[in-house]
């Protein structure tokens, strides 16, 4: 059966956007956080390889060619950023400095939880870069002598769970300006949190969308500094 399914280069690309497509119906339907669309997508194509046993490679050897519309796709997000450059501009300080405690934030929860349950110095570094983007993260993890499989899992379930509770969680501590609130998502959820935050808005969006490039530059400085801590 595994090999009548991966008969077709295509089949990773089918099964990704026929869960996903799914998960757009679930949500739809039920108004719910966990009722998102990525986390659907996730679980409905583990099930499905877990079932039929098929290896990754086969499925990657398919779902691959999705990959190739993430930068035209990344670069589309400098959009909403020029339409909003004026008040970007007059807003920089804050911004810059709503990123950078993010990215303390980050860093630092990192290092008490490896602390609090005893992680080994490999383990400490793999989740340093869990909030931003995974090309970036990467990296990180690379450099650092982390796990980078582990660490690829863990930004993007920081990404999907960024973007099923983020509007929530603003909304419990009522945060409602717009520039906070996209600096509160992308400094803490990169691209899948970004998604939520242009849902909510343009600004939301284009304030989360340069969060992401600037929140992994520091990251990648920072978690060299951190990396000595432990």
């Amino acid at each position: 059966m595994s090999e009548f399914l991966t008969g077709s280069v295509f089949f990773g690309s089918f099964l990704s956007l026929f869960a996903f497509v799914i998960g757009l119906k679930c949500r739809a339907r039920w108004k719910h956080p966990l009722a998102n669309p990525m986390l659907i997508a996730i679980v409905l194509t583990l099930a499905v390889l877990l079932i039929f046993d098929i290896d990754y490679d086969s499925y990657y050897a398919g779902a691959k060619y999705i990959s190739y519309f993430l930068t035209p796709a990344t670069v589309c997000l400098a959009i909403p950023l020029y339409e909003q450059f004026e008040l970007l501009r007059k807003n920089a300080l804050a911004i810059l400095a709503g990123i950078t405690a993010g990215v303390m934030t980050s860093l630092l929860t990192v290092l008490l939880l490896s602390v609090l349950f005893s992680f080994s110095h490999t383990e400490y570094v793999t989740f340093l870069p869990k909030s931003i983007t995974t090309a970036i993260g990467m990296g990180v993890a690379e450099k650092l002598g982390g796990y980078v499989p582990i660490a690829v899992a863990v930004i993007i379930i920081t990404g999907v769970f960024g973007n099923m509770f983020a509007e929530h969680l603003c909304r419990l501590f009522r945060i409602t300006e717009p520039v906070a609130v996209g600096v509160a998502i992308g400094s803490s959820s990169h691209a899948i949190g970004t998604a939520k935050a242009l849902e909510l808005g343009e600004l939301q969006g284009a304030i989360s969308s340069l969060c992401i490039a600037v929140s992994g530059l520091l990251t990648v400085f920072a978690s060299v500094l951190f990396a000595k801590f432990y």
